[in-house]
C-alpha cells in the first residue's frame, strides 16, 4: 500500500475540525468551599463563569485571602476537568489515546 499524504492531510483536517467543535460544546463545573464558589469552563479550559454565593461575601468578617483561595481552587479544578473531558473527546474521535496530546501547560 502506497502512502498518500493527501489522504492523511484530509483525515487530520477532519479530526481537527471535529475536535474543535467538540471542545466548544464541553462545559464542566467545579466548586470549592462546599459549593460557595462555582466555576464553569469550556473544553478549551477557558473560564466561562465564576459564581460566588452572596452569603459568602455578606459577612463583614469575610476573609479575602480565603475567598481568593476558594476561587483559585475552583478554577484549577474546572481546568483539570476540562482537560480530562477534552482527552475523552479526542479518544472518541481518533479511536485511541494519544500520549502527551495534552501537556500540563496546555490548560
Amino acid at each position: 500500500m502506497k502512502f498518500d499524504p493527501t489522504k492523511l492531510s484530509g483525515e487530520l483536517n477532519r479530526i481537527q475540525k471535529e475536535f474543535g467543535e467538540a471542545l466548544e460544546k464541553i462545559r464542566v463545573e467545579a466548586s470549592a468551599g462546599g459549593g460557595m464558589v462555582k466555576v464553569i469552563a469550556d473544553g478549551h479550559g477557558s473560564i466561562i463563569s465564576i459564581k460566588i454565593e452572596p452569603e459568602l461575601i455578606k459577612e463583614k468578617e469575610t476573609d479575602i485571602d480565603m475567598l481568593q483561595d476558594l476561587i483559585v481552587a475552583a478554577v484549577n479544578e474546572a481546568k483539570n476537568l476540562a482537560k480530562t473531558e477534552a482527552q475523552k473527546e479526542m479518544q472518541k474521535i481518533v479511536g485511541l489515546p494519544i500520549p502527551g496530546m495534552f501537556p500540563d501547560n496546555l490548560f
